[in-house]
Parts: structure tokens; C-alpha cells; sequence
């Protein structure tokens, strides 16, 4: 006796017919007639009458059917019990992130699901986050352009190309993009050691015989934004983390593609915690 078989018998008494029961459970109905068949066949019991098209159930049948709902009824109070311990998740989440842009619209639908779960989030630059998370000092990291690691499961959130901000009025009027060899004419404005955004525009740089010096280091990325605004020179972002500031306008970067894929990363042991579990299933529904 087989589960499928079990609910191929179940379906076609409970809508009176084989192909209603094909329907309903999305299934054709020549694969359901050989279910409630074999079930048939392996215990020696006829289940149902079967006049021309029509059916009725047998004694047998019948009785069947009361044990059938029962088993049916316990499986869909497993299912909801399962839900609502599922929907109780308790704790801490820790998420350590290049820009909490990238998380934002998923933290409101996990703490709308899971309001027991208090969040803590904090800004750091890729080397930053998986250190965080190898030092279990975070559960979830989102990073740019991760490197493949045995030790690490990622989901991807997509890819945007980096480009120039700068101040409002900083630059000539009508400038929409600089090229890499412009940018030596202004001051600019990198993040820390340790940033994607900054380690692949340098490599750019350097793979065309450029220096691109700064004038500025700042660390993090909202710091960054905030001495960029202030008109001091021009910085460098992912376009998925420009977000709104009147203060500030992006500027292309011509002749070169300098794409940033985001990645959500946590640590490969920990894929069953279940806040991670959570929190990622609410991500990949965004």
C-alpha cells in the first residue's frame, strides 16, 4: 500500500469519479484509474463498482473511505501544526550586510511573519561580512561579486553595474558619464580596503595603465554617501545601492562595464538554523 495510492482512492470517492478526482488533484486520469487499481490488486479488495462511466463505492469502499478521512483530516492537522511552529520562530538574526538597501523589502515581510525574531542589522564590506559569518557572529551576510566558497550557500539577488556619484552641481552642467581616464581630473572619494566596489574599479584602472588615486578614504558605505554629499569629490557605489538622496546624481561610466552581482551568503552548516531558513525564503520572494 502506497500514500499515492491511498490518495488516488481517497479522491476519486470523494468527488464520485475518476476524471473529477484527475482534476481536482491535477493528474491525468488513465495514472489514477492505475493507482486505485493496484491498490486493488495488491490487497485482493474490489473498491468500487464500476457501472459504464459511473462508480459507486463497494462495502469495502466504504469503509475505507471513514479510515481514509481520518488519515487525511491528521495529516492536514500535521501540516498546520507544523505551519503555525514554524510561524513562532523566536530569537536573534544577525544579517551583516554591504547595503541595507539590498534587504530592506524582505526584513519587513520576515518580521510581519516571524515578529518573536528580533533583528540585528549591521553595515560591512565583504571582507567584513564573511568574516562575520565564519566567526559565527552573523547568521545572514550580503555581499558583492562573491567569490565561489565550499563552505558557503548563496542565492543571488541579481547584478548592477557600478557608477559615479557625485554632488549636485559638482561636476559641469549636462554631464551624464565620465570615462576612467577623466577621472584623474577630480578628487575622489574611495571606501576602505576591503570593499568590492573599490577592488574592482582599481583593477579596472590598472588593467588599462590608469592610477586612480583618492583624496579620501572613508569607511562604509553610508559614510561615504554622506562625504560625497557634502561636494568634496566624486565616489563610486553599485547602482542597486544609489537609493534616493536629492543631494546626489549618478554618473555613467563610459567605455567600461563594471558589473556588481549582490549575493545572499550564510555558512553551508548552518543551512538548517531556521531564522536562516526563514529569512531566506522571504528573500527569494522578493
Amino acid at each position: 500500500m502506497r500514500y499515492s495510492q491511498l490518495r488516488a482512492f481517497h479522491n476519486v470517492a470523494l468527488h464520485g469519479g475518476f476524471s473529477r478526482a484527475a482534476d481536482a488533484l491535477n493528474q491525468t486520469q488513465p495514472a489514477l484509474s492505475d493507482q486505485v487499481r493496484r491498490l486493488e490488486q495488491d490487497h485482493d479488495v474490489l473498491l468500487f463498482h464500476r457501472e459504464g462511466r459511473r462508480i459507486r463505492l463497494t462495502d469495502a469502499g466504504d469503509d475505507l473511505l471513514r479510515l481514509t478521512k481520518r488519515f487525511f483530516e491528521a495529516e492536514d492537522s500535521i501540516a498546520q501544526h507544523l505551519e503555525r511552529a514554524r510561524a513562532a520562530l523566536s530569537g536573534k538574526l544577525r544579517i551583516i550586510a554591504d547595503s541595507a538597501l539590498h534587504v530592506t523589502d524582505a526584513l519587513v515581510a520576515f518580521r510581519t511573519r516571524h515578529p518573536g525574531v528580533f533583528v540585528q542589522l549591521r553595515a560591512g564590506n565583504s571582507e567584513q561580512v564573511l568574516n562575520a559569518l565564519r566567526n559565527y557572529d552573523a547568521e545572514i551576510g550580503v555581499v558583492g561579486s562573491l567569490e565561489p566558497s565550499a563552505d558557503l550557500e548563496a542565492v543571488d539577488l541579481g547584478e548592477t553595474p557600478i557608477v559615479a556619484i557625485a554632488a549636485r552641481g559638482l561636476l559641469p552642467a549636462g554631464t551624464v558619464s565620465l570615462g576612467l581616464d577623466d577621472l584623474h581630473l577630480y578628487p575622489l572619494i574611495f571606501r576602505e580596503r576591503g570593499s568590492r566596489t573599490r577592488a574592482r574599479l582599481e583593477h579596472e584602472a590598472r588593467r588599462r595603465g590608469l592610477r586612480l588615486a583618492p583624496v579620501i578614504e572613508v569607511e562604509g558605505r553610508e559614510a561615504m554617501r554622506e562625504v560625497v554629499a557634502s561636494g568634496v569629490g566624486i565616489g563610486f557605489i553599485s547602482e542597486a545601492e544609489k537609493g534616493y538622496d536629492p543631494r546626489i546624481e549618478r554618473i555613467l561610466l563610459s567605455g567600461v562595464t563594471l558589473p556588481m552581482t549582490e549575493t545572499l551568503v550564510y555558512l553551508s552548516m548552518r543551512k538548517d538554523l531556521p531564522v536562516i531558513r526563514a529569512f531566506t525564503q522571504e528573500m527569494q520572494a522578493i
